[in-house]
């Protein structure tokens, strides 16, 4: 077990939170007007037009672009590049997307600065680059494939919600990139880095923070960032080794029967929880730990992947109460399943990208396999979907692009690789590379 103390934060407003209980009280959720996907309101989708991924997976949450985008299947450098705009420092984060603004989290290599940038959409011009929380030390043993800077922003007409895990949360002026308010008093060590990105329920904000020594889901006021509830994880991990506790995943929002349920994967198991109190709905459990995705939901069935050190994707039936392991997982698979990457829907399939490059296509029924594929290269960005077909960004900078039946279209080269997960909006592919975002768009 390693020492905790040696690793900690050490900022007082940690220490403090870090006699919090947890907390689950009735709260008056406010889902006036909330028609899409209960966050935002038809009237403000449709003034962002087609400029609406405002998330972490896009639209829905699942990966899956408008209907109406046909983003390019061929490029490079010199070759259907609307525009590159370098970005300094080391992050991860994916971009959003709200109207003709990318918000896009940023940090230097070392932590000590931690930013918000926005970015025109139609130039590359950089809006807004707005220093949002200063540290004095950060922890410096996250994983090599993490930064200070992973977790992807959230928003909506008015403002974007960001956080950066324990180092702090934020939400922002959506004109300016101005701070409304702030929070840097949420404990854990997470001793990798940060992972988890928002997500927006009415008026609630909330995200994850499974770290070394804490591990709970949390649900802010996005309107003033006050505590709502807090809950902290019911998890038999086994071990007293917070390596094993730790998980990256974002939480999803689901609908069975007419009610929703926060669905967030942790390590050692997935977990359900009642929006308006944190209260725990379900939990199934499976061995593995470090989940770093986002839940598939196809309207019946759940379909999770477990994480490390070797995934499954399990099929999920999401009803009943308490543990449901035994009775309620319906298949499971175990070949090439993607730890880091998302699942995402493909043509009526399950595509599972596992992290050394191969994809699978399997039945959503059952589990079997239907189409495999070797890409080749090292996977940590999600695929996206456009008109039948799946982006693959690996991190050695090949983007590869497969239809519905498994034929590679094409396969594109830029100067870096991917570790953010890209966004589909209109016609344009908006992809952080480890140096720079490009907006990548057929010539006319």
């Amino acid at each position: 077990m390693r020492n905790l103390s040696r690793n900690a934060l050490l900022p007082a407003s940690f220490l403090a939170a870090c006699v919090l209980s947890t907390q689950a009280f009735t709260q008056e959720v406010d889902l006036a007007g909330k028609d899409v996907q209960w966050a935002w309101t038809s009237q403000e989708v449709s003034q962002a037009g087609t400029g609406f991924w405002p998330q972490y997976r896009g639209p829905k949450g699942d990966g899956v672009a408008h209907e109406s985008c046909d983003p390019a299947i061929q490029w490079s450098e010199s070759k259907n590049i609307a525009w590159r705009t370098d970005l300094p420092g080391k992050a991860w984060s994916s971009p959003v997307v709200w109207g003709e603004k990318i918000w896009l989290t940023n940090a230097t290599g070392d932590g000590l600065s931690m930013s918000v940038v926005a970015i025109d959409r139609k130039t590359g011009k950089v809006l807004v680059d707005r220093v949002i929380f200063s540290n004095q030390e950060t922890q410096k043993d996250y994983h090599q494939f993490n930064s200070y800077g992973s977790p992807t922003a959230v928003c909506d007409s008015q403002r974007v919600y960001i956080t950066f895990g324990a180092y702090g949360t934020a939400a922002l002026n959506a004109l300016d990139g101005s701070v409304i308010w702030e929070r840097r008093d949420l404990a854990c060590n997470h001793y990798r880095g940060a992972g988890a990105s928002p997500i927006l329920y009415g008026n609630l904000l909330i995200f994850s923070m499974d770290g070394f020594d804490f591990q709970y889901l949390i649900a802010l006021d996005k309107n003033t960032g006050k505590t709502l509830w807090k809950k902290d994880r019911t998890i038999e991990y086994g071990t007293d080794d917070g390596d094993w506790k730790k998980a990256y995943s974002t939480a999803h929002v689901i609908e069975v029967d007419g009610k929703q349920q926060i669905v967030s994967p942790a390590a050692k198991a997935v977990i359900a929880y009642e929006p308006a109190t944190g209260q725990e709905l379900w939990k199934v459990r499976y061995d593995e730990h470090s989940s770093a995705i986002r839940p598939l939901f196809d309207g019946k069935h759940l379909y999770i992947s477990s994480g490390f050190s070797k995934a499954k994707l399990l099929s999920i039936s999401p009803v009943g109460t308490g543990d449901i392991t035994s009775s309620n997982v319906l298949w499971q698979a175990t070949r090439a399943i993607g730890c880091k990457p998302s699942p995402v829907f493909l043509g009526g399939k399950i595509c599972s990208l596992e992290d050394r490059g191969v994809l699978t296509a399997m039945d959503p029924t059952n589990g079997e396999i239907v189409w495999q594929k070797r890409l080749g290269g090292d996977f940590s960005s999600s695929p996206v979907v456009a008109k039948d077909r799946i982006y693959c960004f690996d991190e050695q900078g090949k983007g590869h692009v497969v239809n519905a039946q498994g034929e590679v279209l094409a396969e594109n080269t830029l100067d870096a690789g991917c570790l953010a997960s890209p966004a589909i909006v209109g016609n344009d592919l908006i992809v952080r590379t480890r140096t720079s975002l490009y907006c990548i768009r057929t010539s006319e």
